[in-house]
């Protein structure tokens, strides 16, 4: 999944690694990379077996625009990391387009897991490798100094930060 680099504004929220630069970065929640389908997708391709069997099924890519390419597919399993060539049949650049792609049955995608149990326990999407989840993905706040923070910045943080825990 992916790794953003792209520079950020004071006080907004960053996922991925945070960038260089004289930004303070609060890292507020991992969360896991999930591969998914609907069963309607399923019903058509059948399951796949091990993630590497990506390359020959219908995947829906997101587009990474700060290095102006699909974020790279990986799975992990403890220590082992298996990088993955989707088949793209569908590339987006917002993951609300992302998720109704892949529930309407266009493809395979990778999508985080916070926020999307409920898409999992209601069936509308199916976790195809739940032994290949171990990848983590960081979510940070982002904010020009830790002497001079805003109340406002503050209270956003502690805000997310509640927030986030009960999804987690």
């Amino acid at each position: 999944m992916p790794k953003d680099h792209s520079s950020r504004a004071f006080g907004e929220r960053t996922i991925g690694e945070p960038p260089d630069g004289a930004l303070i970065a609060r890292k507020l929640v991992e969360t896991r990379i999930l591969t998914v389908a609907s069963r309607g997708f399923i019903d058509r391709y059948g399951l796949p077996q091990h993630p590497s069997e990506v390359a020959n099924l219908p995947c829906i890519e997101f587009y990474d625009a700060a290095n102006a390419r699909p974020f790279e597919w990986e799975s992990h399993r403890g220590q082992k990391v298996l990088l993955a060539q989707p088949s793209s049949r569908l590339m987006v650049s917002d993951v609300g387009a992302m998720l109704s792609a892949c529930e309407a049955g266009a493809g395979i995608a990778q999508i985080m897991g916070l926020g999307s149990k409920h898409m999992m326990e209601e069936g509308t999407l199916v976790d195809l490798f739940p032994d290949w989840s171990g990848e983590l993905f960081p979510l940070y706040a982002l904010y020009p100094s830790r002497q001079h923070r805003a109340t406002k910045v503050r209270a956003s943080i502690e805000f997310t930060t509640e927030l986030l825990e009960r999804q987690t």
